[in-house]
């Protein structure tokens, strides 16, 4: 059994983890060896820090998974993704190079996955021999979080790179090079530890440490099972190449619906979670309360001066001004045509969808994107002075998110009547004032299971603009490449105003209002027209187009470069391939 070496390093680099600073009451650390360390609860908590750790790093989740991953798609762009042929534009354009100067380093997501991994390994081996678990609820918390932490990073890994090499016990001599694995066996092996992981955790708020959407509870190991059982259950590339369901009998489709329903009614029947307002939800969780119990199940954690949430994904501001020390946001942003889908009364919409970025403390419109509203400094309470980093959580799964994957599984199993309440719950929010609305809609909805899986496609879509659930969600529906051929003809509408876009007024007309700071726009909805913004007062006008003279490449045009289906993840980098000893390729990646 190895020594836990890093442990000694990790307990004074923690500090950047936010809710993970603990005061150890350790006792020589001479004596660290694995016995001592997986037997001591304050101890072992530092392994999770050590987990967490690689989360935070520069090249991890912080400034590459979570900004890269995830665009282009019918929901979401990467904001610069004309220039088509740029390193981190390629990263979102199914056109990836193996040598991305972005991703191509020793130091990236990759690299900082199974490093989090191996620790994860080492502390679940620890555990399980030193810990007794069976009668310390403490440690056998501390192994329900890691063993959810190592899911969480291989769900993103399987999402990221497809078929990737499964390590689930520490690397030795005879291990050191693996090969791929097909995706199946590292769903089921997850499948199998969260199952374990939600035995072992408590609910949120039953003990101190749930209290805080910083640390993993059981809800969250159910609802992270329940996610991915639907990715397990669904289309996509195998390691023959072909994009199809899983031929495993044990991951069949009806039997990872069984799953998902059971997780997820699981949660909903505990009471321990809750709906808020749609808008509410965002600013709770701008606000950093980090409260337990609420919408949001699990966040990484990072602390003031890491993360790049807000940074790369928020409301862009061009200059510093009284809400933010940095001029950043925007790096992604909102599908254009995707502001469209929503109706005038959703009241997601101007939640999520900003038409506007701020310069010197006021709001000015843009043309040809919309921001994501649901990340904002002007919604933090706090003034970030970092020229690098924000420091907001990263919200990674919301009771929403429960609620419409049971909707999506009882429809499978039991078909729309049973299914509609879930559903009905997540639209009700959406439309507080006109029940009438909702009703209509739920009567369309629920009139077949064809057009119940119909709404779900599109009710995900809606409530989770910007948290980059979507690319998944169409790969398991095997509908990527539909929608975002859906998309680029839509875009072509838009910006030719044809379709259901052709009433739309060319120009936004806009003026600010009396508070000096906030902008009044007006033609961005169904029904205005040009001619009533000539005459409505405003004191500016912008043409609102997709288009550009300067432009080399159209907007459509560079939402994808090769179908979608045939480069739906990205290739393993060519540093890692070299240093493979030969167990790494991109065959049928």
């Amino acid at each position: 059994m190895k020594k836990i070496i890093y442990i000694l390093t990790i307990i004074t680099a923690i500090n950047f983890i936010s809710g993970c600073k603990n005061t150890l009451d350790a006792p020589n650390v001479s004596a660290l060896d694995a016995s001592v360390v997986f037997s001591t609860p304050a101890l072992a908590e530092s392994a999770l820090a050590g987990i967490l750790q690689s989360f935070g790093e520069t090249n991890s989740y912080r400034g590459r998974y979570l900004v890269n991953y995830g665009v282009n798609n019918d929901v979401e762009v990467y904001n610069s993704l004309k220039n088509i042929t740029a390193e981190q534009a390629r990263l979102s354009n199914y056109n990836t190079n193996v040598d991305n100067g972005q991703m191509n380093t020793s130091n990236n997501a990759w690299a900082k996955f199974y490093e989090a991994i191996e620790r994860a390994n080492l502390a679940i081996v620890g555990l399980r021999t030193y810990g007794n678990v069976q009668s310390n609820p403490q440690l056998a918390q501390i192994l329900g979080e890691i063993l959810t932490l190592r899911a969480v990073l291989y769900n993103d890994l399987v999402k990221g790179w497809g078929n990737v090499p499964a390590r689930f016990e520490p690397i030795t001599t005879e291990t050191q090079y693996l090969p791929r694995s097909d995706k199946d066996v590292v769903y089921k092996q997850l499948l199998a530890d969260l199952d374990e992981a939600a035995a072992l955790l408590p609910w949120p708020n039953e003990t101190a440490t749930t209290s805080t959407v910083e640390r993993v509870n059981k809800a969250f190991a159910k609802g992270l099972r329940a996610r991915l059982a639907l990715y397990a259950g669904g289309f996509s590339k195998h390691l023959d190449g072909q994009t199809r369901l899983s031929t495993d009998p044990d991951l069949a489709p009806d039997k990872m619906y069984a799953i998902a329903k059971q997780e997820c009614l699981d949660i909903i029947n505990s009471g321990k979670l809750r709906l808020l307002g749609f808008e509410e939800v965002f600013k709770t969780f701008n606000a950093e309360t980090n409260r337990a119990g609420l919408e949001s199940m699990w966040e990484i954690p990072f602390a003031e001066g890491r993360g790049r949430v807000i940074f790369d994904m928020g409301v862009r501001h061009t200059t510093v001004d009284k809400y933010t020390g940095q001029n950043r946001g925007g790096t992604d942003g909102v599908n254009p045509v995707m502001f469209f889908e929503y109706e005038k009364e959703d009241v997601r919409r101007d939640v999520t969808a900003v038409p506007y970025e701020w310069t010197n403390g006021v709001q000015v419109p843009v043309v040809g994107k919309f921001y994501f509203g649901k990340y904002r400094y002007e919604w933090l309470k706090r003034f970030v002075t970092s020229t690098n980093d924000d420091g907001l959580n990263w919200m990674y799964m919301r009771y929403a998110d429960v609620i419409l994957m049971a909707a999506e599984a009882i429809n499978e199993l039991d078909g729309p009547a049973a299914a509609a309440p879930y559903l009905k719950m997540i639209r009700t929010r959406a439309y507080p004032n006109n029940s009438a609305k909702v009703d209509a809609f739920m009567a369309t909805a629920s009139a077949s299971k064809a057009s119940f899986s119909s709404a779900i496609v599109d009710e995900r879509a809606l409530e989770f603009c910007g948290e980059m659930l979507r690319k998944a969600d169409l790969i398991r529906w095997n509908l990527l490449s539909t929608k975002l051929n859906e998309a680029k003809t839509k875009l072509q509408q838009l910006d030719a105003r044809q379709g259901k876009y052709a009433n739309l007024p060319a120009k936004i007309y806009y003026r600010t209002a009396a508070d000096g700071e906030t902008v009044q726009i007006y033609g961005l909805n169904f029904g205005d027209t040009d001619a009533a913004g000539v005459l409505g007062g405003y004191t500016s006008n912008k043409t609102w187009t997709l288009s550009s003279s300067s432009d080399v490449v159209t907007y459509w045009n560079a939402l994808f470069i090769n179908d979608p289906n045939s480069q739906p993840v990205w290739p393993i980098w060519q540093f890692f391939i070299d240093n493979s000893n030969l167990t790494l390729d991109n065959k049928n990646f």
